[in-house]
């Protein structure tokens, strides 16, 4: 769609409701993020819980298929799960198509022994326990760094805060990014700071944030967010395709998670889900489309990132601290 044709900005109903008198207030242009990308855009794309090289290859067709670009694909079940040829064919599928791959660092309190994470309460969640799951973490950090992969995800500000002193250090390259995962993203704008200053280069907040939450967050952090436009069920199933353009509006730089409600959850993924997983990947993309189709309607699909565009600009870090003697 051409410039002159594209249509003007609006909001969904806005023409038939003003007809009768039910027009909504004109958006306040203070809620307005002032921040974006470094490329100048606003918002990208990203398709998760892509789990391996089969669930991989069925997003890269259907992305080509229905016009979908993807920026960053990203998957849930962990470096642990993958043989290094698995990686590498990732590695390779995604640089074919300059998207971003990002892999999920080491064990997890869900799946660890202890049962506080099966009480009512939750107990510390995915947090990595004890020392022992903190290596792990690192230990896939560095393989996965190895194998070319240049976005991790974390679940933990510890193993955030680590990761974040071993790139700075040279451990792991300088241009690897840290996303923090949804199962503990922040939910006020003091605590989405904290994981900024802690080395996090996008943070995954949780679906249910009311809008005026976005403005209060750009308010203190210009730190990327991801969000599922659609989130799993295990996330609370929102859908949210029809705020997508006030989203961007309010928190960009913003990452359009494509995540699908309804849909069995497949972590720590293996061949005993196999088809699960590969129709869920396509369903994803083909939600995606759905939500592009959806700014586009409403003249809100200007402002995408180019395609290959993956560094999130200068934030802010707290000071490196090193051990006395």
């Amino acid at each position: 769609m051409t410039e002159a044709s594209a249509p003007a900005p609006r909001r969904p109903g806005e023409q038939a409701l003003a007809s009768l008198g039910l027009a909504a207030p004109a958006p306040d242009p203070a809620d307005t993020s002032p921040h974006s990308f470094p490329d100048g855009g606003t918002w990208r794309t990203e398709v998760p819980s892509v789990e391996g090289p089969e669930s991989l290859a069925v997003v890269l067709k259907e992305s080509a298929r229905l016009d979908v670009p993807v920026h960053r694909i990203s998957q849930g079940s962990g470096v642990w799960m993958l043989s290094d040829a698995d990686i590498t064919e990732m590695v390779d599928g995604c640089a074919s198509r300059d998207i971003e791959l990002c892999l999920f660092t080491g064990p997890r309190g869900s799946w660890d022994i202890g049962a506080s994470t099966r009480t009512d309460s939750g107990g510390a969640g995915l947090r990595a326990r004890g020392h022992d799951a903190l290596a792990g973490c690192v230990e896939d950090a560095v393989r996965a760094t190895e194998l070319g992969v240049k976005c991790l995800l974390v679940a933990d500000e510890g193993v955030l805060w680590t990761l974040h002193r071993l790139r700075e250090s040279g451990v792991l390259p300088a241009d690897t990014t840290f996303k923090v995962s949804a199962l503990i993203g922040p939910v006020n704008p003091a605590s989405y700071a904290v994981f900024e200053g802690l080395g996090a280069d996008s943070v995954n907040i949780p679906s249910d944030l009311a809008l005026a939450h976005f403005t209060e967050i750009r308010r203190v952090s210009r730190a990327p967010m991801d969000l599922y436009i659609e989130a799993p069920d295990d996330l609370g199933g929102y859908v949210r395709m029809y705020e997508a353009a006030e989203l961007i509006r309010r928190g960009a730089p913003l990452y359009l998670k494509f995540g699908l409600s309804k849909s069995p959850g497949i972590y720590p993924f293996g061949a005993q889900l196999r088809e699960t997983a590969l129709s869920s990947a396509r369903e994803r993309v083909r939600r995606g489309r759905l939500v592009l189709d959806l700014l586009a309607r409403h003249g809100a699909d200007g402002g995408m990132s180019p395609l290959g565009s993956r560094l999130p600009g200068v934030l802010h870090r707290f000071p490196l601290t090193h051990d006395k003697d």
